[in-house]
């Protein structure tokens, strides 16, 4: 006869997590701030309610609030591809093309202005965001600028701060100019053309 510590035993820890209950309960928290509902009186409670889940599902994965906030901010934008491609050029453009449709994605552009707007009052929350979802790109980007150096497709004096800011930043432009009206859409090309047009400077004298 089979006891209860044997069974229990038997048992795999834990239980297996839905993936749609999990992406019920990020897009809830998003929606959320989405709606102007600060960092500060956002609740558990209220997600939960908004994913259509109970407490005790949120908690099994999350441990409080903020841990659930910044893994969400860090959902919110899309993953970048797998860089280490034949050149550095075809990488650049596909990092970019990341970045642009996060930058002219309605629902993101709401929700960072929330929480920067929001982030004064919450640093250390703040922190936690900048770590989890900005230092990675950020990371990748000077990974990929320095393969780039180290094979000579780049200039081996090159400013890799400054280059990774001209290049995020001119993308940035042109998805403010589509927000503020002054162009109807962004041409397709507009990664290729960013890429191509800065790396005539950036690349070997």
């Amino acid at each position: 006869m089979t006891t209860t510590d044997e069974t229990q035993a038997a048992r795999p820890a834990g239980r297996p997590r839905s993936a749609r209950a999990e992406k019920a309960i990020i897009d809830a928290t998003l929606d959320l701030i989405g709606e102007g509902i600060g960092l500060g009186e956002l609740s558990i409670e209220a997600i939960a309610a908004r994913a259509g889940v109970g407490k005790t599902t949120i908690y099994r994965r999350w441990s409080n609030k903020e841990d659930l906030f910044v893994d969400a901010m860090a959902k919110l934008k899309s993953p970048l591809p797998k860089l280490g491609g034949g050149s550095v050029r075809e990488d650049l453009i596909a990092y970019l093309e990341v970045v642009r449709h996060d930058a002219c994605d309605a629902r993101s552009r709401c929700v960072l202005s929330i929480v920067m707007n929001d982030a004064e009052r919450h640093p250390r929350l703040a922190e936690r965001v900048r770590q989890a979802s900005i230092e990675p790109r950020r990371a990748a980007m000077t990974e990929l600028l320095r393969r780039g150096i180290a094979t000579g497709e780049l200039r081996s004096d090159l400013d890799v701060p400054i280059a990774m800011s001209t290049l995020i930043g001119t993308m940035m432009w042109y998805a403010r100019s589509l927000r503020f009206g002054e162009d109807a859409e962004l041409p397709d090309d507009i990664a290729e053309r960013i890429v191509d047009e800065l790396l005539a400077g950036l690349a070997p004298r």
